[in-house]
């Protein structure tokens, strides 16, 4: 049987706090959440999009939150002007404006903060400033825009308004292999979640390449498919370890600090369901939640796909203003949320 502990190592330097969201096709909910993007005041912009092509409202962006407060949402299935068909990732630059590529479009659609479409830009190629399949995404202090051009095997840098500046880790020591997830440091240095290397690497704001860490597998600081990173002000590196069904973090040298499995609780939002549908709590209570299962294949997607609190498809992590780490869930259809122990008493 395979183990559950949710962390190990440096046992106090993470600690859970609350669950957000709950599993709708539509309205207060995600649906096949894959990313979240942190706006002004709070307001977090959760991209949901369902396996089913053509689920017009199941693709969306949802506007909420931790409080469990509903603005409602935008980006509905669809070609047009506002449209995504296959969202990925999201960011918000310093004007509060919302930032989203779409993998099968090779776009990235811009909306005010409340949701209202502004622009799109791009065009799928192989040249400077075209894209294949675009996914991550993250902005600078000075509003550049670095992206993760995924099929082509490089970044991109845009101005915030698609104008094309450099490209860089299609070749020598820092070449990637389908880049997903990115984040800026506070030194302006562009960390990469290197997919299909088993590796997350590191670019100076001008594409030169710094340092790699990770290597391919399931010990303490290895690992599969990382699909996204943050880095926190002191330097440390928090990594979606998505083929593993982990978290894990690493210091700023790149070794292992801890890993989470996932402690989820009840959301504010599934709690409400729960007390208006009395025989669905009641189901749910009666459920076992952590079934003692003889497992026949040793791979933590199994333990994941059965036991609720833990991580299942961890896809995205990033950093509030107050140091929290939310982790978004695709399978799960949710965001676990930890902090800094030494943060402990900060209003959720």
């Amino acid at each position: 049987m395979m183990s559950t502990d949710v962390s190990t190592a440096k046992p106090g330097f993470l600690e859970y706090a609350f669950t957000m969201g709950m599993t709708t096709m539509a309205g207060r909910g995600f649906y096949y959440p894959v990313d979240t993007a942190i706006g002004q005041a709070g307001r977090l912009y959760v991209i949901s999009r369902s396996k089913e092509e053509g689920a017009h409202r199941s693709h969306r962006i949802t506007m909420c939150t931790l409080d469990g407060e509903y603005f409602g949402d935008f980006g509905f299935w669809g070609e047009g002007d506002g449209q995504v068909v296959w969202p990925c990732g999201a960011a918000v630059d310093s004007q509060g404006r919302v930032y989203v590529t779409d993998e099968q479009l090779c776009r990235v659609s811009v909306f005010d903060q409340s949701g209202n479409y502004l622009s799109h830009w791009g065009v799928q190629g192989a040249g400077d400033g075209e894209l294949d399949t675009p996914s991550g995404i993250a902005f600078d202090s000075q509003d550049n825009l670095y992206l993760s051009d995924t099929y082509n095997n490089r970044i991109q840098k845009f101005t915030s308004d698609g104008r094309f500046q450099a490209s860089f880790g299609a070749e020598g020591n820092g070449k990637l292999s389908l880049p997903w997830g990115l984040t800026v440091d506070s030194q302006e240095n562009l960390f990469v979640a290197d997919w299909g290397n088993d590796q997350i690497k590191k670019f100076s704001s001008d594409g030169r390449f710094l340092a790699q860490y990770g290597a391919s597998g399931r010990g303490d600081g290895e690992l599969r498919r990382p699909s996204s990173v943050a880095v926190d002000n002191d330097g440390y590196i928090y990594v979606a370890d998505w083929g593993n069904e982990r978290v894990q973090v690493l210091d700023q040298q790149g070794e292992f600090v801890i890993k989470l499995r996932g402690q989820a609780t009840l959301s504010v939002w599934a709690d409400n369901f729960l007390s208006a549908n009395s025989e669905e709590a009641e189901a749910r209570a009666r459920a076992d939640l952590e079934k003692d299962i003889e497992y026949f294949v040793d791979d933590p997607h199994e333990e994941s796909s059965h036991i609720e609190k833990l991580f299942w498809s961890p896809v995205s992590v990033k950093l509030d203003s107050a140091g929290r780490l939310l982790v978004t869930e695709t399978s799960r259809h949710r965001i676990q949320v930890y902090q800094r122990s030494d943060s402990i008493g900060i209003a959720s």
